[in-house]
């Protein structure tokens, strides 16, 4: 169990704020990288706080910056580092555990600010709120242009779904989806040979619109049903 760097109590579990003197434990970066501080503050405003954010490096594989709030311990990726620093960090998972999967999602952190839609540290638009991952449980902000806002907790709860095998799960579903189109499509294509060989070319995109002859129309038809159905 994780204590209070503040007054050493221990923390309750899926909590980062102390119950007995109320501090905020930064406890999403201990134990993934030992972490500086790169510059005092960055031009980027927290969108939680209202403060400017303080860019830190992770020192992963060299520099690895990313910006903190030292109020609300929220952190800011830019595009694609968010799911680098979790490539880096947690290695050597090669099974999906589904039971403490069942445990990561079911260990919710407290909810300190409720469903609200917050802004960009970036560009200040509106991010949109997305689960990361199949059943991780994370309800991440993200701006499509500049990158992913995590709230003080969330990062360790991400890479407790990685050591987990979230991440073999998500692409195993994404495998799934890319089965499922293809047999859609294959599906797709039988129909309209079989309506082609009937004489019916109505599902046959273009149909109707074509400028030439029919006959020339029908021919290429032909051509498409015998390409489909060898």
């Amino acid at each position: 169990m994780a204590n209070c760097t503040n007054c050493a109590a221990p923390l309750p579990p899926g909590s980062i704020r102390c119950e007995y003197c109320g501090s905020r434990n930064d406890i999403d970066l201990k134990g993934i990288n030992y972490y500086t501080t790169n510059e005092p503050e960055s031009e980027r405003i927290c969108p939680r706080c209202n403060i400017r954010l303080r860019t830190i490096d992770l020192k992963l594989e060299g520099k690895f910056l990313v910006e903190r709030c030292d109020q609300c311990l929220g952190l800011f990726f830019d595009t694609g580092e968010l799911e680098a620093l979790l490539q880096a960090t947690v290695t050597n998972v090669f099974a999906i555990d589904r039971s403490r999967l069942d445990a990561a999602v079911a260990a919710k952190l407290g909810d300190d600010y409720g469903v609200t839609y917050i802004k960009c540290p970036v560009c200040t638009k509106v991010m949109n709120r997305v689960n990361f991952g199949v059943r991780s449980g994370v309800i991440v902000d993200r701006c499509k242009a500049h990158g992913v806002w995590l709230d003080g907790g969330e990062l360790r709860r991400l890479s407790e779904w990685m050591k987990a095998g979230g991440k073999l799960l998500d692409q195993e579903r994404q495998d799934e989806l890319k089965r499922a189109e293809a047999e859609q499509e294959r599906e797709q294509r039988k129909a309209r040979a079989q309506s082609a060989a009937a004489g019916d070319y109505s599902d046959y995109p273009g149909y109707g619109t074509y400028g030439g002859h029919d006959d020339d129309l029908f021919e290429l038809i032909k051509k498409a049903v015998q390409f489909f159905t060898r």
